[in-house]
């Protein structure tokens, strides 16, 4: 293994486990006996705490993500292919990407890593983390129609019952923002299956058929690739 790939491999680490902390908190809140008192408080304390540490790691981690990738020039999207600007690659992805099972938004995540999804047609595969495939279906979306991501700011279903908007003009609202342009921002500090809820709720807000977004899973891939080797 070369040098570019042994940290591109660790920034994959890193990413991983980012994200499955943020599976082990709905693990661990799923898990709260809420008809016990007691056992309801101790475990809100518990997670205030998680919450609070695991928010600082994702910070930190974050910033040694960007230092690595700026040093090395070695970028966790540069395996990525998509194809909204060429028909016939977008095709060829196409058919890679059918070649494993696809998932959909029904599905339970955790612990799980995307490769690629087709949205609508369109393709994009070599993706690593959830947030990216987030960061990209959004992207999508806004290129279909710029307006209507911008009627997101107002919209009930984006906004929490706190208040708490999770497309907003500004960053420092947010846990983790991610600038898609314009002057928009996401909440991206989110599990896969936050992941998976808010991509379902944009597909409702873009009036699209949840069936038009096919998943496709890295271990699907992987798996596949075994095969083909033996």
């Amino acid at each position: 293994m070369t040098a570019p790939d042994r940290t591109r491999a660790i920034l994959e680490d890193l990413e991983a486990v980012r994200e499955n902390l943020l599976a082990l908190s709905d693990d661990m809140w799923d898990g709260i006996d809420r008809q016990d008192l007691a056992s309801f408080d101790e475990g809100v304390r518990f997670m205030r705490s998680y919450l609070e540490k695991t928010t600082e790691f994702d910070r930190l981690a974050a910033d040694l993500s960007a230092l690595i990738q700026q040093y090395t020039r070695v970028s966790l999207d540069e395996g990525e292919e998509t194809g909204h600007e060429d028909r016939e690659r977008n095709e060829r992805i196409i058919r890679e990407l059918n070649r494993d099972e696809p998932h959909t938004l029904d599905e339970d995540l955790t612990y799980k890593r995307p490769h690629g999804f087709i949205l609508a047609g369109q393709a994009t595969s070599g993706i690593t983390t959830w947030q990216r495939l987030y960061e990209l279906v959004c992207q999508q979306l806004g290129r279909r129609d710029g307006s209507r991501f911008l009627s997101l700011l107002d919209d009930p279903e984006f906004i929490s019952n706190r208040g708490h908007h999770k497309v907003t003009r500004d960053p420092d609202t947010l846990l983790r923002a991610l600038e898609l342009g314009r002057g928009l921002f996401i909440e991206c500090n989110l599990s896969a299956n936050g992941i998976r809820d808010m991509i379902r709720r944009l597909l409702i807000a873009f009036r699209l058929d949840p069936a038009e977004f096919r998943l496709f899973l890295r271990q699907d891939r992987d798996a596949g690739r075994d095969e083909r080797r033996d």
